[in-house]
């Protein structure tokens, strides 16, 4: 069977991400049998696995049974900052973009023994499905924490923080909506300052650390061979 438009265009886009292997452990395996039903949430496709339909738009009121504040996470990893913000914040509801299932798998082991009804997974391309898959003006914030940082000079154009995906962003963050970022490579937070920066519809309000990320193995690993932590914080005007 030959591939579709819509297939061909996804395979031969400038990916910012490269999935992993997608085996999981069994515990985190045994985990996403037992709750994916509850917690994933099954996004009709197009193009490619990790593709959501472009005609699809998810109804938050309709996920989680009610109207709230809406948070969403690009790349939840092992789920330390989504989790966290989470439990501080139950009356605000969490959707986490992951395109690598072993991680959405790892992430589910932490809810088996603790329940948090206001999270929510989909398993997709974020720089796709953002686009698209949210009304506009329907987020307050956007969550974008150590985004692979692609450091090779030749490697720097696939990286997620760019132009066209700050574009995306502002499309779905109400005004007055925020976007906080970190990362630990120098380099990539200097390009996150000015492509962010030169954007008409953001503005930098802090650069702080982000009031509910925590501390996490992957960034005190970072901290132990020397590297800064950079929080950016942008308000969408």
């Amino acid at each position: 069977m030959s591939a579709t438009p819509a297939e061909v265009a996804y395979l031969a886009r400038t990916r910012s991400f490269t999935r992993r292997g997608g085996r999981m452990p069994p515990r985190h395996q045994a985990a996403y049998d037992q709750l994916a039903d509850t917690y994933v949430i099954d996004v009709p496709r197009e193009g490619g696995s990790t593709t959501v339909a472009p005609s699809y738009v998810l109804d938050p009121v309709a996920v989680f049974g009610r109207r709230a504040p809406l948070v969403v996470e690009v790349g939840a990893g092992s789920g330390d900052a989504l989790i966290a913000g989470a439990q501080a914040l139950p009356e605000t509801d969490f959707v986490a973009l992951e395109v690598w299932r072993p991680g959405i798998g790892q992430c589910l082991s932490r809810l088996v023994d603790e329940p948090l009804p206001n999270v929510r997974f989909v398993e997709a391309d974020a720089e796709v499905a953002l686009a698209t898959m949210l009304a506009p003006g329907s987020v307050e914030e956007v969550w974008t924490y150590f985004p692979d940082p692609w450091p090779k000079r030749r490697q720097q154009h696939r990286r997620i923080v760019g132009p066209e995906f700050a574009d995306t962003v502002c499309r779905v963050l109400r005004p007055g909506g925020v976007w906080r970022l970190a990362t630990d490579i120098d380099d990539y937070a200097a390009h996150m300052r000015k492509v962010l920066d030169a954007h008409e519809g953001l503005e930098l309000i802090s650069t702080e650390r982000a009031p509910l990320r925590p501390v996490t193995r992957f960034e005190r690993k970072g901290t132990a061979v020397g590297r800064t932590i950079t929080d950016l914080a942008y308000r969408r005007l």
